[in-house]
């Protein structure tokens, strides 16, 4: 069976972190979003940790589910439409590695997913001679990335460790500000260890099989989500039996049962592009390297986001596509409704009062923006809401790229005109 799979977010423990970012939370939103596969994040935090293993129960072969009685009262609050889908839950955490290495500091995110609790308890006894696990849910850590999964292996052979959106100027494995050119740099004799990677929001896999370094691993994707809400924005789909082991197979050997991933536009990442936000600078790589990577209003260097980073350390040209894997895009449905409302916020209350409208008639979110009929959608009574998906899966859409931290804008309609346009031709259909 397709799975659905989002390994990467955070609980209520972490630093930024919406207080719904609970296992209920979690579950609830994976219901109404189509998501098979959800990692817990932060199992480091002790808190948490006694939280999951409160409220969680193993399911089938290293993964586990909501005990029935939460299950079933939260059940009672979701459309009939959603209700059956199945969430299971696997044992995640993101690690803050920072350390000094080949002469500059690094700051790396690792991504670690395993089957039990017993393995959460072992690595986390590890970590806790080396840090203050419970400042945050996302530990900062003095260890070198190479030695935390050295670690992480000898706790948990099975374990999966990924690196996490790897193009990240800050934070990533290849980011501009302090990341390496190579993975056998990172990680050394362990290197073969790496066999996926994450791309990160202002990255797509197109982006990474640029790069010859990168070929052979799984190009995965997850929402790195702050609040549940946010679940699912990007996400990977496997096609096997749900079970830990069947699931880690798919990713590490990156053979057919990984079907492919579900991407956020890159232009939508908050730094694709380069610039300077407080300059309100937003350069192409050609033009921040027309000015050497200078911002030409304060005259201090830009930041140099993903496109850029990947132009460097890429082997292939931009329309090399090997089609290996499936890509899907998708906008979240709530950023779509929010833009046909013409509403600014897409977590306000008459936009989500909308979705579950539409939740309630046509099912889960990924279904709605993937698979659904478009008839269906304009005969389930939301006529522009189907104009606008079918513009997304033609990809006739605007991009306004994402640089320094702002999100990029991604839209179905140009302006307004445009949109009421739309609104007229579907009055005469």
């Amino acid at each position: 069976m397709d799975l659905i799979v989002d390994l990467h977010i955070h609980s209520h423990y972490s630093r930024a972190t919406s207080k719904q970012c609970t296992v209920e939370g979690l579950y609830y939103w994976g219901k109404l979003k189509g998501i098979t596969i959800i990692g817990t994040g932060d199992f480091t935090h002790p808190d948490w940790f006694t939280e999951m293993r409160d409220k969680l129960e193993p399911a089938e072969p290293g993964l586990f589910k909501l005990k029935n009685k939460l299950a079933a009262e939260i059940d009672r609050t979701l459309p009939e439409t959603v209700r059956n889908n199945i969430i299971r839950f696997v044992p995640s955490v993101e690690i803050s590695a920072i350390y000094s290495k080949g002469g500059k500091v690094r700051k790396l995110h690792q991504l670690i997913i395993v089957p039990s609790f017993s393995a959460v308890s072992e690595i986390n006894a590890r970590l806790e001679r080396i840090g203050n696990l419970k400042a945050d849910g996302r530990p900062i850590l003095g260890i070198d990335s190479k030695e935390l999964l050295r670690l992480t292996l000898e706790a948990e052979p099975d374990a999966l460790f990924i690196p996490a959106h790897v193009w990240t100027p800050w934070f990533g494995m290849f980011g501009s500000k302090s990341g390496f050119d190579t993975i056998d740099e990172a990680f050394e004799e362990l290197s073969p260890e790496i066999r996926a990677i994450e791309t990160g929001l202002s990255s797509d896999p197109a982006m990474n099989w640029r790069v010859k370094n990168l070929d052979g691993l799984a190009i995965t994707s997850n929402s790195d989500a702050h609040s549940p809400q946010k679940l699912g924005r990007e996400a990977t789909v496997i096609r096997t039996d749900m079970t830990y082991a069947a699931i880690a197979g798919a990713y590490k050997t990156n053979n057919e049962s990984l079907i492919g991933t579900i991407e956020f536009f890159p232009e939508e990442g908050k730094y694709h592009a380069d610039g300077h936000r407080l300059c309100g600078v937003r350069f192409t790589p050609e033009q921040t390297k027309e000015r050497q990577g200078i911002c030409p209003n304060c005259e201090k260097p830009l930041v140099i986001g993903v496109d850029y980073r990947v132009n460097e350390l890429a082997d292939r040209p931009v329309d090399y596509q090997p089609n290996l894997k499936q890509v899907e895009y998708i906008i979240p449905l709530a950023e779509i409704i929010a833009q046909l409302r013409g509403v600014k916020t897409s977590s306000s209350k008459a936009v989500m009062n909308e979705c579950e409208k539409v939740y309630a008639a046509l099912g889960d979110e990924f279904s709605i923006l993937r698979t659904v009929p478009i008839a269906r959608i304009r005969e389930a009574g939301f006529g522009l809401l189907s104009l606008a998906i079918e513009r997304l899966r033609n990809k006739d859409i605007v991009l306004e790229p994402g640089y320094d931290g702002v999100y990029g804008v991604i839209k179905v309609f140009k302006n307004h005109d445009e949109r009421q346009q739309a609104t007229d031709q579907l009055a005469l259909l």
